[in-house]
């Protein structure tokens, strides 16, 4: 495979202003977690947190000038229905965005659901009033639920306190309860001490107690003044409460303070930060609180055994490049760790109870879904970015460029930027799809569809563009779509739209290709098998929001679809001739439930488009195994079967899917038998290597070259051969991060807490460095910059020498062609006569997206039946986080620095 390196490619991950749990602790039969993460553009990611796994399942795309500063998940009380079984309480997500409007969402479509606002100042932090009271002694069994009055409380710039109306799935302005008794005074942080108790911390040197009954203030803590920096006030920034009642407050002094919950009166204040303290989070137990400050450093706070127990620092840390602006906790089902987010935009998770034994993980900044396409028979690459599409072109072949006496100028040169496309209206962009010719682009928001037709200017070269608009029906437009899809032959437009509904739009190429393509109006509708889903399940929890698709794609042959949803299931359909009764179905047409109640199974699947070409489910579709966690990938080999598929045969002639999970799995099924693939029968997970075992980030792509399929994620690049099997495994003992087992059966906890692995000897590292020289000045090393990893380079890198270009490809290109000649990183000898069954490096970070540039289909050799894959050609994506523009942050003595 030959690699262009490239970082030119326009993504800037956006900073994080939120991070919420759903649950802070979840028991053993609790419902299900998630997290959720809002950025400053206005996009909401939704997390699964399971076995540590942090899989990035959908995100809710933002606007122009639409910005999501706070989030809180409401968690309603359980029911026992009359057939006995417990129904999870229904999971809602509130958020505000400093406005005067409260916005709950549509986790299943990915759409504002209700929408609030009332007389009001900005809104600047937001709570749930706590529907379930413990019992005496914290009997759970003697707690009170309450399943009415369920209120929101908003805290806003003018001093109010606002409540929000929530029984009965509604989103209502109720009142004001309190105000403030300065109009100057801004609300800008909030928690619960118990249902009828609310904590407010404020702009005015005060922390505030209302009881919520009547509005009535209970307390009033003040913070003294702010003389050291020059300012008059004390802004209490981040309030917690502990599971005593205590109450916890960080404030702009830097300092954390420890009040009384029963007197509110002060206990106890320790320096924690440099600076402004901007997010806390405190343990289930309120034995570990844990602050983050805009001195980037993260701090851990344990309480000292005896009769005079004092809180005290236990260490801190610099995880993040830029404040650090929030922060969550979770404990339950194996884990206890805190998430904090920030400019930098990178989630960071750290552990809870095991601070200081386990290491910290950082998650990618960038999406699980690459925003990259590429068309690879003119050399095309279009990367989205908000409302924005960029259209590249790489015009010289690697080959080429390294045949070149000055190929570092060449390859610097090897690029140009032909077009950019703002799409008008305020959302951002969801999805874009190029045809493989690069004639036919189409675009997707939430609230619209538009195509675009792409020809040289001159009619031969692609060195410049001539774009102009196809018209579609305004029918289909105006629905959107969360995933579009461009069929290998250009005849087929997937759009999968809200609701996990499956759309076929027919394209007619014309005859001159100077003209348009046209988009029939006809929609073909595809129907999903209706899954048997228990209406406890259904009703309670995230109800059906496990049934959004977010994996599709075409067969080479542009006659299967298939897609995946998060539940696990794969649904494909069949191009053919065959006679059956057929319906076509339009676009305005009301799309019955995918898990709602069916009389009969009808024939209303198939779908009849013109000339006997039909679109029908493939009958074997339910025989394909359900996934045990959800899908991150979906791809088909580059084989096309050559006819009939029989099964009794020992040669399978079939389609090979390719499916990749996030626990992890790597399947392959034949889609058209509803079975595995001899290959995945005999390689199952456990005889996979453990550099692939090991590897905590999720596969994010693949790519075919013949039998060898390329895996990577956000820093690995993978190769697995499937025309060979693996070894199996010899372990001598136990090691660590090798508790997966076999597919199919339960995975083993492994022993960390749900962020990074265990600490080794000698991993703590010194928390400041001074370098000082007799007569001079002292000064401070930087100790959180970029250290090298030894990850970062592969032996045949190392042997290849050094490149000072970023861009070098003669790098990619030697370790590669070592691997073509049977040679490179692998992990075990090959068989006489092939190359590594596995293969795998670590020297690309962070990985955006890779984009083929070529077919990766098999060339004849020598006119006769024999044939080898073509080498593979591909656009590798980086976006480090050097490169991307941070706002100035702070360094020290009231200094700011870039």
């Amino acid at each position: 495979m030959d690699i262009h390196r490239i970082r030119y490619v326009p993504y800037n991950p956006s900073p994080i202003n939120c991070v919420a749990f759903s649950q802070s602790v979840a028991f053993k039969k609790g419902g299900p977690v998630r997290l959720a993460i809002s950025r400053a553009s206005g996009d909401i990611e939704i997390w699964n947190p399971a076995n540590g796994s942090w899989h990035q399942e959908t995100v809710i795309h933002g606007g122009k000038d639409r910005t999501v500063d706070g989030l809180v998940w409401v968690t309603e009380p359980d029911q026992i229905l009359q057939d006995g079984k417990r129904m999870h309480g229904r999971l809602r997500l509130f958020s505000f965005g400093y406005s005067s409007t409260v916005t709950e969402w549509d986790l299943e479509r990915g759409c504002p659901k209700h929408q609030s606002s009332g007389t009001h100042g900005d809104i600047w932090c937001l709570g749930v009033q706590p529907f379930i009271v413990p019992g005496k002694g914290g009997d759970g069994n003697k707690a009170k639920v309450y399943h009415s009055g369920k209120k929101l409380v908003a805290g806003t710039m003018d001093g109010s306190l606002v409540l929000y109306d929530i029984d009965d799935g509604q989103l209502r302005y109720d009142r004001v309860l309190a105000r403030a008794p300065s109009k100057k005074t801004k609300m800008v942080s909030i928690t619960f001490q118990n249902r009828n108790t609310v904590v407010v911390g404020t702009s005015q040197s005060c922390i505030l107690v209302y009881d919520m009954r009547n509005g009535t203030p209970l307390a009033k803590m003040t913070l003294g003044s702010d003389l050291a920096s020059g300012a008059k006030e004390i802004i209490a920034w981040c309030v917690k409460c502990l599971d005593g009642g205590d109450i916890v407050s960080g404030d702009s002094t830097g300092e954390l303070r420890i009040w009384d919950g029963r007197t509110y009166t002060q206990v106890q204040r320790l320096k924690a930060h440099n600076s402004d303290v901007l997010s806390l989070a405190t343990s289930a137990d309120g034995s570990t609180i844990v602050t983050g400050g805009m001195d980037r450093r993260t701090a851990v706070y344990r309480k000292t055994t005896g009769s005079g127990s004092r809180w005290a620092k236990i260490f801190h840390r610099r995880h993040h490049h830029h404040d650090v602006k929030t922060m969550a906790s979770f404990e339950g089902q194996g884990m206890s760790v805190v998430v904090s987010g920030g400019p930098d935009a990178t989630p960071i998770v750290m552990p809870l109870h095991k601070a200081g034994i386990e290491n910290h993980r950082a998650l990618s900044s960038l999406p699980q879904d690459p925003p990259l396409k590429s068309a690879y028979k003119n050399r095309l690459i279009i990367s989205w970015w908000d409302r924005e599409v960029s259209i590249w072109r790489l015009p010289n072949h690697l080959e080429d460029l390294l045949a070149r006496p000055n190929d570092d100028q060449d390859v610097a040169k090897n690029r140009k930027l032909l077009a950019r496309i703002l799409i008008k209206g305020e959302a951002n962009i969801t999805s874009a799809s190029i045809s493989a010719d690069g004639s036919l682009l189409i675009v997707a928001t939430t609230s619209n569809i538009k195509a675009f037709h792409l020809r040289p200017r001159d009619g031969i070269w692609w060195d410049e563009l001539r774009i102009s608009k196809v018209e579609i029906d305004e029918q289909i437009v105006d629905l959107g779509a969360t995933r579009t899809l461009i069929s290998p032959d250009s005849q087929w437009v997937c759009l999968v739209q809200a609701g996990g509904a499956v759309s076929l739009l027919r394209i007619t190429q014309p005859s001159d290709s100077s003209e348009k393509p046209t988009i029939d109006p006809k929609t073909v509708r595809l129907q999903r098998i209706r899954r048997q889903i228990p209406k406890h399940i259904a009703l309670g929890g995230l109800g059906c929001y496990d049934r959004t698709i977010t994996q599709a794609v075409f067969s080479p042959d542009s006659r299967m679809l298939a897609v995946a949803d998060l539940a696990g299931y794969i649904d494909t359909w069949i191009l053919g001739q065959q006679p059956q009764k057929l319906q076509s179905q339009e676009i305005a047409n009301d799309v019955a439930s995918d898990d709602g109640p069916s009389d009969s199974e009808s024939d209303e699947d198939d779908a009849e488009i013109s000339s006997g070409i039909r679109w029908r489910q493939n009958p074997n579709t339910s025989l394909i195994p359900k996934l045990h966690a959800p899908p991150t990938v979906l791809s088909f080999s580059n084989h096309t079967p050559s006819g009939a598929t029989m099964a009794e045969s020992d040669e399978i002639d079939d389609y090979t899917l390719l499916v990749v999970t996030s626990k992890p799995q790597v399947i392959l099924v034949h889609p058209t038998l509803g079975s595995l693939t001899s290959w995945s029968r005999r390689n199952l997970i456990s005889r996979f290597p453990l550099e692939f075992r090991n590897v905590r980030d999720l596969v994010k792509g693949a790519l075919w070259s013949g039998d060898r399929v390329w895996l990577y994620g956000n820093t690995f690049l993978f190769m697995i051969d499937t025309a060979q099997d693996f070894p199996e495994q010899i372990c001598s003992g136990p090691e660590a991060g090798t508790e997966l087992v076999t597919q199919g059966k339960k995975r083993k906890r492994s022993q960390d807490s749900g962020a990074g692995n265990k600490m080794t000897a000698g991993a703590i590292a010194p928390t400041q460095v001074l370098h000082h020289i007799q007569g001079g000045e002292t000064e401070e090393l930087p100790i959180d910059g970029p250290v090298p990893d030894p990850m970062d380079e592969d032996e045949a890198s190392q042997a290849a020498g050094d490149s000072d270009s970023d861009e070098s490809d003669d790098e990619a290109r030697g370790e590669l062609a070592l691997l073509r000649g049977n040679q490179g990183k692998a992990s075990q000898d090959p068989q006489p006569g092939q190359g590594p069954a596995f293969w795998h490096t670590f020297k690309y970070r962070p990985i955006l997206g890779i984009v083929p540039l070529s077919d990766g289909s098999e060339e004849k050799l020598d006119g006769g039946d024999n044939s080898k894959p073509k080498v593979l050609e591909v656009a590798l994506v980086e976006r480090p986080l050097f490169e991307v523009d941070l706002p100035d942050r702070y360094s020290g003595e009231g200094k700011s620095e870039r």
